[in-house]
């Protein structure tokens, strides 16, 4: 396939893929899929895609924020998606996935906000907390790993 080949088939793979609900935007369906993916896999109902803080809610009516990376051989960066409003409270706990290049979960975690709190830094140029996906925050006792829903 030539380039155009290519955009167009990626095209027609994003509009099957929101026919479907699999994805919510036309944006990069990543974050789209993760919310997707884990609401399916723990049983989570999956908020409108505007809901500002939170993403899902649990049986227990917590509030969820999902946030995704997937890493690549040239960037292995765990860094998540900016988190807002923190000192806000907006959410009750976040499940983060980590993806391989082909969209397979690697790792996935749930992490509650007094953590993710603990662990993550404020950039003023995002506008938000920078969480890093490794370390200090995995080795938390609080910190718990749902890889194997996963799997």
């Amino acid at each position: 396939m030539n380039e155009y080949e290519l955009f167009k088939l990626h095209s027609q793979i994003m509009e099957e893929l929101l026919t479907r609900n699999v994805i919510r935007t036309a944006n990069n369906p990543i974050a789209d899929y993760a919310e997707w993916l884990v609401a399916a896999k723990l049983n989570l109902k999956l908020l409108n895609s505007s809901n500002s803080g939170f993403d899902a809610i649990d049986v227990d009516n917590k509030r969820i924020q999902i946030k995704c990376r997937k890493l690549k051989k040239t960037n292995g960066s765990r860094q998540l998606g900016v988190i807002r409003n923190i000192d806000n409270n907006p959410f009750d706990s976040l499940i983060a996935i980590i993806f391989n290049e082909n969209y397979e979960v690697i790792e996935a975690y749930k992490i509650p906000l007094a953590i993710i709190k603990n662990h993550s830094k404020y950039s003023s140029h995002q506008n938000g907390h920078i969480l890093h996906l490794k370390g200090s925050v995995l080795l938390d006792s609080q910190a718990e790993n749902l890889t194997s829903n996963f799997i």
